[in-house]
């Protein structure tokens, strides 16, 4: 059977779901359909910081980062109303005791032609000058990198993917998955099963509770996160997104000259995500942290010390055992692709991710090695292990966008 002839599911309409479907239906795929329980981006997606930066930590990431980049400029000029803010790049901020780590990577980002420059001081404060670095630090400056809007990309995506015939079915909760031997044959709803060739699941922290209905555990665990957009600024700042570790944060520009300020917390336990109806409206903001936020960050930016806040957004990260990306087809169930801990990096991720897993589901195989990102790649005893284990954040992988 051909390619044209099939159907592909795809369950979650966040980024990383819409993007597959984009993929698929660029590729001439068969029927693609769209499930989401909520609606477009009523997940993580909407609440993401959308910073991207393609110096990572691994071949692997940085391999699918440069794909990412070269396609969030080329979404630029096919999605309506969506812009990729290149304009200053994007800054990833060390200080004298990060710095080391991040050091020893140069020669993979040389050998890899991922560009870069490293900024002190003195720099940072010329380029952009409500910028105010301490002494010691260093900025690893990615001039691919730079920011979107959540909405306007989500609105964009949306809108294409309806005039590529694809199917979306906002408001309508898949239950499990329908199984004959190990292949997946469609999915279940309150309408009854619907037939699939493939399905993708793009189901992000609720990904475990969805593949329990069919036995599949994979090594995933979810950790609170907020983000807080000022008012508009008096006048807009020219800034570059910048990922500030030593501050426990990030920060950028936002519409309409607004700020956003992205802040973790490490001590944070996990948070588990056990049924399919769990909304991320449930999850409350935790008090005062806006304000040691400010504290830490207004040195490095005075602007925070006078702004006035709008709103506040909380969603959930998702981590890994390895702190890796888990991102393929699911050992042991044919026709089953998932796509999720993407670290807080989902976003930045997603025109790649969402290629690799069109390409999977409609070749076999992706375009670059992702042998590192597979499922399954973890022994099931270390899986049932990490799953069992209640951790913080801080006992995750420290990995930003």
């Amino acid at each position: 059977m051909s390619t044209a002839q099939r159907t592909a599911v795809i369950v979650g309409a966040g980024v990383t779901g819409l993007s597959t479907a984009y993929q698929l239906a660029r590729m001439g795929y068969g029927r693609v359909i769209v499930f989401d329980k909520d609606g477009i981006g009523a997940g993580s997606s909407r609440r993401a910081a959308g910073i991207t930066t393609g110096l990572l930590w691994s071949e692997t990431g940085i391999r699918a980062r440069q794909v990412a980049t070269r396609l969030f400029r080329e979404l630029s000029r096919d999605l309506p109303g969506y812009v990729f803010h290149n304009e200053h790049g994007c800054l990833n901020l060390f200080d004298e005791r990060l710095w080391p780590a991040r050091e020893r990577l140069l020669p993979l980002y040389d050998r890899l032609l991922a560009p870069y420059q490293v900024l002190g001081p003195e720099e940072i404060q010329r380029r952009w000058p409500a910028l105010r670095v301490p002494k010691g630090f260093l900025g690893l400056h990615d001039p691919l990198g730079g920011y979107s809007e959540p909405t306007e990309y989500l609105a964009g995506l949306r809108q294409r993917l309806l005039e590529l015939g694809v199917e979306l079915r906002e408001r309508e909760t898949v239950s499990g998955l329908e199984l004959r031997g190990d292949r997946i044959v469609g999915v279940r709803t309150a309408s009854g099963v619907v037939a699939a060739d493939a399905v993708v699941a793009a189901t992000y922290a609720w990904t475990l509770p969805f593949l329990a209905s069919a036995g599949i555990t994979l090594p995933a665990k979810t950790f609170v996160h907020q983000r807080y957009v000022s008012e508009p600024l008096a006048a807009p700042l020219p800034l570059p997104p910048v990922n500030a570790d030593p501050f426990g944060g990030y920060l950028r520009p936002a519409h309409g000259g607004r700020i956003l300020l992205g802040v973790e917390t490490p001590a944070r336990p996990e948070f588990r995500v056990s049924d399919l109806g769990f909304r991320l409206d449930e999850l409350s903001d935790q008090e005062g942290l806006r304000d040691r936020a400010i504290e830490r960050f207004r040195d490095f930016f005075p602007p925070l010390a006078t702004i006035r806040w709008e709103s506040a957004h909380v969603g959930l990260l998702s981590f890994s055992l390895d702190g890796e990306p888990i991102l393929g087809p699911v050992p042991g169930c044919s026709g089953l692709f998932v796509g999720l801990c993407f670290h807080s990096g989902g976003f930045s991720y997603s025109p790649a991710s969402g290629r690799f897993l069109a390409e999977y589901v409609a070749n076999g195989a992706p375009s670059i090695d992702l042998t590192a990102f597979l499922p399954g790649r973890n022994p099931a005893d270390e899986t049932q292990a990490y799953l069992a284990a209640t951790i913080s954040q801080d006992q995750s992988f420290r990995r930003r966008h």
